[in-house]
């Protein structure tokens, strides 16, 4: 709106009330309630831009409408795509949304925006209490924390609930078995962080890593998860190309469990995966097809992508769409102008990963590598005042 003041702005979104997702996890460790973490969507939309309170259903980017859920047609000259990441339980078998916060099955992700709850949290306080009273009980409970194949929202959440949940124990004396079965191969892809949370893992008792194990089933009734394990191993060698040959492997693993804590497989919404805005084929195949630099669309230059929706590489975090802002608006007034995009999104991601309480190892990289904020500070060492900056600043910036 300051950008562009004699523009026409339309805002479609369902969602009357705005949810400051990060705040889940600090609701998880018992340290903010919902009222902490919901505001009326009103206050943040100025009186200036037309808010159609609907969601769209179809694109049709080659006439440059769209048409919402009632069956609105509303056209645009430019558009800008910020729908954002659905979560996908069902995508699981034998898991429903229903049975998050019973039978020992937590996810701190939970929530409907378009009906403005965040149930989430305050299921995992929940969980992580039952955690403790099933461990005080004498018999140490077996607590599995799951990593999906794909890109997910805040890719460090799924650590953040583990350590939280261990740290939380270990404050009353005690312990569980945790399981950590994350998609990926490692628990960070940059040295750095990975070695520090190597260390991090030490600290609290028996946590085994499950690597490359993808959560594909839960027996609900029976406590059992199933895994998809996937590795290679190690063919031939070919002589031509002086390397050997690698063979992908694939089993499924049953891991029973006491307690689970589930991150759900995530994409974009329909919509959007069924337009001739997203990307067609490879890993991003699904996700809005913009160029990660400039965050134009690669076909249709009158659109524009922000956060997570984007497929481009990192960027699912609220420190990314920060970061995007100001680089879209740029953009879009530039090609208003004629020009060319002139301004470039570096790739910035923060992941402040709590690694117990009272501290987080602020995990900051971009495109190139490790971006920290502040570059005197190794960014790779947890420490309180990172925590209190999470707990105390971020929200009202």
């Amino acid at each position: 709106v300051r950008a562009l003041p004699n523009a026409d702005i339309t805002i479609i979104s369902p969602n009357e009330l705005h949810i400051y997702q990060p705040g889940q996890v600090f609701m998880a460790a018992g340290l903010y309630d919902f009222d902490d973490i919901v505001k009326d969507n009103k206050d943040f939309i100025p009186d200036s831009v037309n808010w159609i309170k609907d969601e769209v259903a179809a694109y049709d980017p080659d006439n440059n409408t769209v048409t919402t859920r009632v069956g609105e047609l509303v056209p645009y000259d430019f558009m800008i795509v910020a729908s954002g990441m659905e979560y996908r339980y069902e995508w699981i078998k034998g898991l429903t949304k229903e049975d998050i916060g019973k039978n020992g099955i937590s996810s701190v992700y939970l929530s409907d925006l378009e009906k403005g709850t965040a149930d989430g949290g305050s299921i995992t306080w929940d969980w992580f209490n039952d955690v403790k009273e099933a461990a005080a009980s004498g018999k140490k409970p077996t607590v599995i924390y799951t990593n999906p194949k794909g890109a997910i929202k805040c890719g460090g959440a799924p650590q953040k609930i583990l350590y939280l949940s261990a740290d939380y124990l270990k404050k009353e004396g005690l312990s569980a078995n945790y399981i950590y079965a994350p998609n990926a191969s490692k628990l960070f892809k940059h040295p750095e962080f990975d070695a520090t949370l190597q260390e991090v893992q030490k600290r609290y008792d028996t946590i085994t890593n499950k690597f490359q194990h993808n959560l594909v089933a839960v027996d609900v009734k029976n406590k059992v998860a199933t895994f998809e394990h996937n590795w290679e191993e190690k063919g031939e060698y070919d002589e031509d190309l002086e390397m050997y040959d690698m063979i992908e492997k694939s089993e499924l693993v049953e891991m029973s469990y006491d307690f689970i804590h589930i991150v759900p497989p995530m994409s974009a919404s329909q919509a959007l995966v069924d337009s001739p805005l997203s990307w067609q084929k490879g890993n991003a195949k699904g996700w809005l097809q913009v160029d990660q630099y400039t965050l134009q669309h690669m076909d249709y230059k009158n659109v524009f992508g922000i956060g997570d929706v984007c497929g481009i590489p990192l960027c699912r975090t609220g420190g990314s769409a920060r970061h995007m802002g100001p680089i879209v608006v740029g953009n879009l007034v530039s090609v208003l102008e004629g020009k060319e995009p002139e301004a470039y999104f570096d790739g910035y991601t923060v992941c402040p990963i709590k690694t117990g309480y009272n501290e987080i190892m602020m995990a900051e990289f971009n495109y190139e590598g490790i971006a920290p904020t502040i570059p005197f500070m190794n960014p790779a060492n947890p420490n309180y005042m990172w925590w209190a900056f999470d707990l105390y600043q971020l929200k009202p910036m």
